[in-house]
């Protein structure tokens, strides 16, 4: 089975609308537009609506990976605990004659709205092509190796297989992460500095092999 991709935030944010309905909590990364659509009308799907594109880790007990819970101070039972209102798969505080439990496994823990896995940091580079001159700013995840990076940066160049990424003059090994390549974060120093992070990006160079095996 292929790894789970890696997001940064603003790529989940993306995904904000009942028609393409992502979420985030506890590092996973899920697709709920495949529920929101076999749920349209349902007011249940409201508050998930409502927190498209967002983390909404603050819903769950990271310790038990399940939704939080609370004593309802009316019936005295341990319930949910869901201030921003009920929502799909969540049981009501009492017995009602609607509530039935035919859906299976709840969306939050059915892998099959699983897409992948939230960054713990996301970073920006910048990509310098030596052959344009072209500067391309890029956000990624900590996580990544230099082979998904490259993929990234497919888009904006087909040929980037086909080209030898530096930093700093020396060669990157394409199966490390920025880090692991000698590329240090110093986004939070910068900023304790009161210096402008984005006029101190890393840049890394790429050049052309006169390949077009690639890409």
């Amino acid at each position: 089975m292929a790894a789970l991709p890696y997001f940064t935030p603003s790529e989940i944010a993306a995904h904000n609308c009942e028609q393409d309905l992502w979420v985030s909590y506890l590092g996973r990364v899920i697709n709920l537009t495949p529920l929101a659509k076999q749920h349209k009308g349902n007011v249940l799907l409201g508050p998930l609506v409502r927190a498209a594109g967002t983390d909404i880790s603050h819903w769950f007990n990271k310790k038990s990976q399940d939704l939080r819970e609370h004593v309802d101070p009316v019936t005295g039972c341990t319930l949910p605990f869901t201030p921003q209102g009920r929502f799909l798969h969540v049981p009501p505080a009492c017995p009602r004659s609607d509530w039935t439990t035919d859906f299976g496994r709840p969306w939050w823990k059915n892998d099959d709205y699983l897409v992948g896995k939230l960054s713990t940091r996301a970073r920006t580079i910048v990509v310098v092509n030596t052959v344009t001159s072209e500067e391309q700013p890029l956000e990624v995840c900590a996580e990544e190796t230099l082979h998904v990076i490259c993929d990234r940066y497919l888009r904006y160049n087909s040929h980037a297989k086909s080209y030898t990424w530096k930093f700093l003059g020396t060669n990157l090994d394409m199966d490390k992460t920025l880090q692991e390549n000698g590329v240090s974060d110093d986004a939070d120093d910068m900023h304790q500095l009161s210096m402008d992070e984005t006029q101190w990006l890393p840049r890394l160079h790429v050049y052309y092999n006169d390949d077009l095996t690639e890409g």
